[in-house]
């Protein structure tokens, strides 16, 4: 495993790695549309302690998921600071009442309005560690050969699969190219200034640039010779048959999307409103 990886299948022997690539991507699709469908904060609480203990279950360690981590939860704390920047008045008109906690004029903030933003912090909190639970223990062929399972055409399938791949190279080019310009003197380690080490990250992407271009035309030149795209259809070496495991967890998705329609009924529309 390469210490610099950021993303990209991690190969390792645990019950995550071991389901079968359909049976995964299915259950993330289908859970993922559930938790996006419904604001039922119970729900979401629930598939959201069951997402963390998945991705325990995956055995990733810190080190290999740190930066993604950092960037994906920097970015959400960003998106829900907007939300509420925009409209924070939204909570109270969708709650139908109105509890003041801090008041600040335009920016009060009310009980409805943090219980609303809380149940968005939720949704990513159940999406992402399934999300990158899949990405990071699934093998890119073997997801390719899971799309075209799903009716997805195997040229899709393909490059998708191609652009797993390509990712770790991308991270490992850039990390040489980082480390030939600190070579030469140029400070980009955390021990740097950070406008230093921004200018330098722009720096880099020029070469990986031209780097990427030619390996693309490489790649390109391959796949042409080996005549890919001639046949409507292809079989897949790496594709796996369903085994019990599988059947269930498939079924277990299935389950909480159903369950996410049938709080639709309970509550009268997406969203649970304990303020009534």
């Amino acid at each position: 495993m390469n210490e610099h990886q950021i993303l990209g299948y991690i190969p390792k022997q645990t019950v995550i790695h071991s389901f079968n690539a359909t049976a995964k991507l299915f259950f993330v699709l289908a859970v993922s549309f559930a938790c996006m469908t419904t604001y039922d904060t119970r729900f979401l609480l629930v598939v959201g302690i069951c997402s963390t203990f998945i991705f325990k279950l995956a055995d990733l360690k810190w080190n290999q998921i740190s930066f993604v981590i950092k960037f994906v939860c920097f970015f959400s704390v960003l998106n829900i600071l907007a939300v509420f920047v925009f409209q924070p008045t939204y909570g109270q008109e969708l709650y139908g009442a109105k509890q003041v906690l801090i008041s600040a004029g335009y920016f009060t903030l009310t009980s409805q309005e943090l219980f609303y933003l809380a149940n968005v912090a939720l949704k990513y909190f159940c999406t992402i560690p399934l999300t990158l639970g899949f990405i990071l223990t699934t093998n890119p062929s073997a997801f390719a050969a899971s799309l075209s399972k799903l009716k997805v055409s195997y040229k899709v399938s393909y490059a998708v699969s191609l652009a797993l791949r390509y990712i770790p190279d991308i991270q490992a080019d850039y990390f040489a190219i980082s480390q030939a310009q600190q070579a030469r003197g140029f400070e980009m380690s955390k021990k740097g200034k950070f406008f230093n080490r921004m200018k330098g990250a722009l720096q880099i992407v020029l070469p990986l640039v031209f780097s990427s271009l030619e390996r693309i035309e490489t790649i390109s030149t391959a796949m042409e010779l080996r005549r890919f795209g001639a046949k409507k259809k292809r079989t897949w070496y790496v594709a796996e048959p369903f085994r019990t495991r599988d059947y269930l967890l498939v079924v277990s998705g299935l389950v909480l999307f159903i369950i996410s329609l049938i709080l639709f009924k309970i509550n009268g529309g997406r969203f649970y409103n304990p303020f009534k």
